[in-house]
């Protein structure tokens, strides 16, 4: 039984020690915005925040984390969808097919909470995820547009 802290509820999972933390999210805790993409933490669909810095959860065992540690997921980065990020995602239709971009969206917003007035160059070194649909420009004007209209979501 692992004791972990998910948007800031306290929850029990019942999981191996050394099950990864994206299949205790999405398995045990029925959170399932944050995707399975590789297993390796290459591309990123996996991303979630721990203590306020972006974390690939799908090589992570749920063994490495205890209930002192805010983790959020993609559900709890805002409680109506609203965070400056997902508005200008929806205002410049960033996402093609969408399967990469909660964990693009948890990355930008970690990119944002340490850098809030990002160059082009912060984004390309931050925002390591991959997007098969290739909508890297729009990722950039997306972080570049939730800057113009202010990240206190």
């Amino acid at each position: 039984m692992a004791k972990l802290n998910v948007n800031g509820r306290v929850v029990e999972v019942a999981v191996d020690p050394d099950t990864p933390l994206l299949w205790a999210i999405r398995d045990h805790v029925g959170l399932t915005g944050t995707k399975y993409g590789c297993g390796v933490a290459a591309c990123g669909a996996c991303t979630l925040h721990v203590d306020g810095q972006a974390l690939r959860a799908c090589s992570m065992p749920v063994s490495a984390f205890s209930e002192t540690q805010r983790i959020v997921t993609i559900e709890g980065l805002s409680p109506d969808g609203n965070h400056p990020i997902q508005r200008a995602w929806r205002e410049l239709d960033v996402p093609q097919c969408g399967f990469c971009q909660s964990g693009m969206i948890m990355a930008a917003a970690a990119l944002l909470a340490e850098k809030p007035r990002p160059t082009d160059a912060d984004i390309d070194q931050a925002m390591t995820n991959i997007c098969r649909c290739g909508t890297y420009n729009r990722v950039r004007a997306g972080i570049h547009a939730a800057v113009r209209a202010g990240t206190s979501g």
